[in-house]
């Protein structure tokens, strides 16, 4: 089996770490015990989230054993990293509420089977520390210079920083403390954000414990135009499927940028790496087949293989496949599912073939078809390059279409990106 290190580090997931070579020496030797930490604020996890998770799942298949701890304390502080202000307080039990949501999403990318990966809850330890004994026997081995100098607390002093939030570093770095006490922990993952904190647990467990430990941070995850990556016109792509429908969960992965393929697929998929360069690397259009395979892979682990097909169908119906022979190689499961018969499952409408043997106005058989309210609305469509016959761009308002434009005795006609109708003869 490969080292997980290696794995880690070929996919893009390593940013900073505290000891490069003692991790790749100790993921080769042993099976080493990791966690990374969630914050209950919500009650599901997003994209922004997944980069860690996927993460936990390489380093579980290679043998490793994961701690995903859900803050349901340090939740009651709030974390500064990363943040401009100060985030809402919440009381325990919606945060309680929130951390049983999202232990749910986890179960569907880790295995928590004979005991390989564990969920803890910060809460346990945390909720009822004694204030005094906790400034006794961790605060002081802290210093305020090193805390004031940490990226995330000078970002959150230009704008202000409560006591209450300058506590968070102390409190995470006791969570590494208890983890590697009381549960053998040598390794904690996070943010690039977290860097600071994770530095801060690294030391106190070599201060109180006087054993070696180990962090690492991924690296922070952008779109080309330099935008938070997992962010949409509409907020946030979520892993709740009340919140964002796999099918809209789909179209996100889609609608990447083709630039962005290869890394993505290396981030959020299983795919060999060769695969996801072989992939990404394909020209325009067989590139939209690649990103195809991004979305069914990421939907699949997200919510399953029968949501995965049913996106995937859906959204080749609507806006057509990139690769309906299956021309193009891969090991994933989209090859599984069959498309050839899909065009059934588009909304059809039938038009008397008189009409289009004594030819019949585009505008008039958008109208009809449903795509358009008026024969205006048509015009301007087309006049936007938004209407197609047959896969084709419209540009001539005045087209008639006949018997000649049928195609295996059928036709489609698609108006802007979604909205698309099968023309049969009656």
């Amino acid at each position: 089996m490969r080292n997980a290190f290696d794995i880690l580090e070929e996919r893009g997931f390593l940013y900073q770490l505290t000891d490069a070579d003692g991790l790749r020496r100790q993921l080769g030797e042993k099976s080493l015990t990791f966690y990374v930490g969630f914050d209950p604020t919500g009650n599901s996890l997003h994209i922004g989230h997944l980069l860690p998770v996927m993460a936990m799942r390489w380093l579980q298949k290679c043998g490793h054993r994961a701690l995903a701890l859900v803050g349901g304390g340090t939740a009651m502080v709030g974390d500064p990293s990363g943040k401009t202000e100060a985030r809402p307080i919440l009381t325990a039990a919606e945060i309680d509420a929130n951390a049983e949501a999202i232990k749910g999403q986890l179960s569907r990318f880790l295995d928590f089977s004979d005991d390989r990966a564990e969920l803890v809850n910060n809460a346990d330890w945390l909720r009822d520390l004694n204030y005094i004994e906790f400034l006794r026997d961790v605060g002081r081995h802290f210093s305020i210079n090193r805390m004031l100098a940490a990226e995330s607390v000078k970002m959150r002093l230009e704008t202000g920083l409560s006591f209450l939030e300058f506590n968070y570093m102390l409190l995470q770095s006791y969570d590494f403390y208890v983890l590697k006490r009381d549960r053998g922990c040598d390794l904690q993952l996070g943010g690039q954000d977290q860097w600071g904190n994770i530095v801060a647990g690294c030391d106190l467990v070599r201060r109180m414990l006087g054993a070696e430990s180990f962090g690492a941070t991924f690296p922070l995850l952008l779109k080309s135009d330099g935008q938070k990556f997992g962010k949409t016109a509409s907020g946030a792509v979520w892993l709740d499927a009340n919140r964002t429908s796999p099918f809209d969960y789909y179209q996100f992965w889609r609608n990447v940028d083709d630039s962005e393929v290869t890394r993505l697929l290396g981030f959020f998929t299983g795919l060999p790496m060769d695969e996801a360069k072989r992939l990404g690397a394909l020209p325009a259009p067989a590139i939209n087949r690649a990103k195809e395979i991004l979305a069914f892979e990421a939907t699949l682990l997200a919510h399953g293989i029968e949501e995965a097909t049913k996106a995937y169908v859906a959204a080749g119906s609507e806006f057509g496949f990139a690769d309906p022979e299956g021309s193009i190689e891969t090991s994933s499961r989209i090859t599984e599912v069959q498309v050839a018969k899909t065009d059934s499952d588009l909304p059809t409408v039938a038009v008397p073939q008189a009409e289009l043997a004594a030819g019949l106005w585009v505008a008039k058989l958008f109208v009809d078809a449903g795509l358009a309210k008026s024969n205006g609305e048509v015009r301007r469509l087309i006049k936007g390059g938004g209407c197609y016959l047959n896969d084709d761009r419209i540009t001539d308002d005045t087209l008639t279409v006949t018997l000649d434009h049928l195609q295996d005795g059928q036709l489609t006609i698609r108006a802007g990106k979604k909205n698309r109708r099968r023309i049969v003869v009656g």
